[in-house]
């Protein structure tokens, strides 16, 4: 029998031995090909109709097969049927591109001109813009703007968006779309709706069909009784100093359904409705979408 001494003695010798031992590498196999490139094809006939403008909407077709579809680099949605909306905001550049991914991986195309609209400016060289904001103001505000943010947010899955828009009220126009001051030569906000002037209390409709989004509570230091309508598919409607609001959030409204009354609350002069229009970050100019105003 061996001592202790010797059984280390022989660990000693063949642990290093085993630790030395040559590291086996299998030969390396075929390099891997590269990806092939996937087909582009440029100016696509994608069916487009609709107002290729700023401010303006346009509805689409999109390929049959497509897998997947952007507008200006940013992904976008389809309903079944493969229609899906643009739109493009007051200040849009001149040049857009759609870009749809086929289910082979080709990849379709098409450039878009965007018209340019000659808005109205109003230019005030002896007023200032106005005076600066309180911090209380401003923090009041974030909380508002909070509200209409998360408000944007939700996707209804609305059908209204198909949908020929009519007017919420009908009467004098007093503010167009994208209309904007000068005041001693800084640019003020553009106006971002249509404002139509009528008696406080007179009833406003869906311009189409939506989901009620936003009902404020209380009023808005700007926008005083405001009511949001998602529309479906990134399109929302906004009506701003309301005397009152006959709906409730995530109520289904139908197109020509009463929604509440003109009024003057919020930052007004008189009673009015102001009305806008956005699709995901693009406001757009409603009166176009809504046509004649019917008297």
């Amino acid at each position: 029998m061996r001592s202790p001494r010797a059984a280390w003695g022989h660990l000693c010798i063949v642990l290093p031995l085993a630790a030395c031992a040559p590291t086996v590498i299998p030969p390396a196999g075929p390099a891997p090909q590269p990806a092939a490139a996937p087909r582009i094809v440029d100016n696509y006939g994608f069916a487009l109709s609709g107002a290729l403008e700023q401010g303006g909407l346009a509805t689409g077709v999109v390929p049959a097969g497509t897998r997947s579809l952007s507008f200006d680099g940013k992904p976008i949605g389809f309903a079944v049927d493969g229609r899906f909306l643009i739109a493009f905001d007051r200040d849009a550049a001149p040049a857009a591109r759609i870009e749809a991914i086929a289910a082979d991986g080709t990849i379709l195309r098409r450039a878009l001109a965007v018209a340019p609209r000659a808005w109205r400016i109003e230019s005030l060289p002896t007023l200032p813009r106005g005076t600066t904001p309180s911090p209380e103001f401003l923090a009041r505000r974030k909380i508002e703007l909070d509200q209409i943010a998360a408000a944007r947010a939700i996707d209804s899955g609305s059908p209204g968006w198909r949908q020929h828009f009519i007017w919420p009220a009908t009467g004098r126009i007093s503010g167009v779309f994208g209309s904007q001051r000068i005041y001693a030569g800084e640019p003020g906000a553009y106006h971002s709706g249509v404002d139509i002037a009528r008696p406080q209390g007179t009833p406003i409709v869906a311009p189409a069909d939506g989901v009620v989004i936003l009902a404020a509570s209380a009023p808005f230091t700007l926008e005083g009784n405001l009511l949001m309508i998602d529309h479906g598919m990134g399109l929302n409607s906004a009506f701003l100093h309301l005397s009152r609001i006959d709906v409730k959030p995530g109520q289904i409204v139908k197109q020509g359904e009463t929604l509440g009354a003109i009024g003057m609350t919020g930052r007004a002069t008189g009673p009015h409705l102001h009305w806008a229009l956005k699709w995901r970050d693009a406001r757009i100019d409603p009166a176009p979408l809504a046509g004649a105003m019917g008297r």
